[in-house]
């Protein structure tokens, strides 16, 4: 941190601040910045309405208006330093508007913010209320958390629907659990997030959508709504095996590459596995979707169906979906490393969960959109480089993907 440059005229009022007050503790110090801090601001509102009638108070000189300063009236206003009473100067023919503290605002302290932050959090408007009133000595009652919140809402629809990048070489599809009351009970539904990894190699989230039944005809009008947002094509798509999911993809973007992710495909598979043998089953399935060639991955598939044929479930699933495995030997290293596993939207998920799980249930759908919206800021606000090694990627994609980053394609 730079070290902070002396001020001759500042430390003379500090240290007259404190022969004056003499304070003695760091509550002391708060309340003597409060005493201060309520006439510098009616100072400076006596400053504002100067600049507004064109003369100072008591200025003998011609006013070149007929308007006149009319007295004041208190006004109670919350800060960082607590509720200050200040009186408001103003004028007779009522024109004059402070904007240091515009009409109708008492509140100068910013806890709008704040409270959004909290919010995003996952804390209850509850301890939203408690933990404002410990830091800042004023309350805030549910109801006015609630209203605070509920102003989060045109933001929220405007960035559900705001346009975005023509293309996406990479994206995830993965869908996350959270409670919601529905006739006096919690029940689970689903929110499905997508995230897309633009030309830049720069993360965003796209959106989220909530559906009580997967099928080809919700992933289709999910996908439509991608392109009347301006997704003109998608390259590689990384998804958990969600009913009707592929098939909503292929009928809108027939041109990308659906990937099943393997992290999915063993967990799914090792539900039939006894736990003694998980370590064992995990690494013959590594041999396979980490092989270093499609033969050396087909002669694991082999080996693996034999040495585990007493569970022929868990086998099912990997022969069901070898093409996918298959598929990976089609592409480079560094894009298999990209595509084979949907870790980048997990870690998303991930991060979203840190507030949803702290809440019973959500009281409603709206409710869980302004959540997420809020966390998903906080998380894309650090999504501001390239995803590591996106130099090599790139070049990559211009050998296998021809014409991949051309944004006037229909």
């Amino acid at each position: 941190m730079a070290k902070r440059e002396r001020s001759p005229e500042r430390d003379r009022l500090v240290k007259q601040i404190i022969a004056e007050y003499q304070p003695k503790s760091i509550l002391e110090l708060q309340n003597v910045l409060k005493e201060i801090f309520a006439p510098l601001m009616e100072d400076m509102l006596k400053g504002e309405l100067d600049g507004h009638l064109g003369y100072v108070k008591n200025d003998p000189l011609p006013k070149t208006t007929p308007n006149r300063r009319n007295g004041s009236f208190p006004k109670t206003v919350r800060s960082q330093l607590g509720e200050l009473s200040l009186e408001i100067p103003r004028d007779r023919e009522g024109e004059f508007e402070p904007v240091l503290i515009p009409r109708g605002k008492r509140d100068v302290s910013g806890i709008e913010e704040k409270v959004l932050s909290m919010y995003a959090r996952g804390m209850s408007d509850r301890d939203i209320s408690t933990t404002v009133d410990e830091i800042y000595g004023f309350s805030l009652s549910h109801d006015t958390v609630s209203r605070i919140v509920d102003r989060v809402q045109p933001h929220l629809t405007e960035w559900q629907s705001r346009p975005l990048c023509p293309c996406y070489p990479f994206l995830y599809i993965d869908a996350l659990v959270v409670p919601v009351k529905s006739d006096g009970r919690a029940v689970n539904k689903a929110v499905y997030s997508v995230i897309g990894i633009n030309t830049e190699g720069i993360k965003d989230c796209l959106g989220f959508w909530i559906s009580d039944k997967e099928g080809a005809h919700f992933w289709l009008s999910i996908f439509d709504e991608l392109k009347t947002r301006g997704v003109k094509k998608l390259g590689f798509v990384s998804i958990d095996g969600l009913s009707g999911l592929e098939e909503g993809i292929n009928s809108v973007y027939p041109d990308a590459v659906v990937q099943r992710c393997m992290v999915h495909l063993v967990r799914n598979s090792i539900k039939y596995i006894p736990s003694k043998h998980y370590k064992t089953f995990c690494a013959d399935l590594k041999a396979m979707y980490s092989a270093a060639s499609m033969m050396s991955a087909q002669a694991a598939l082999k080996s693996f169906v034999q040495k585990w044929s007493a569970y022929p479930s868990a086998v099912k699933i990997w022969v069901d979906n070898f093409r996918h495995v298959e598929q990976l030997f089609d592409y480079p290293s560094e894009i298999r490393k990209i595509i084979y596993t949907t870790n980048t939207i997990e870690a998303f998920n991930s991060a979203l969960r840190k507030v949803t799980n702290r809440k019973a249930a959500f009281p409603n759908d709206n409710a869980i959109f302004k959540i997420l919206f809020l966390r998903t800021m906080d998380i894309v606000r650090k999504w501001i480089k390239p995803i590591s090694g996106w130099a090599v990627i790139r070049g990559k994609l211009d050998i296998i993907l021809p014409d991949w980053d051309n944004t006037h394609v229909v």
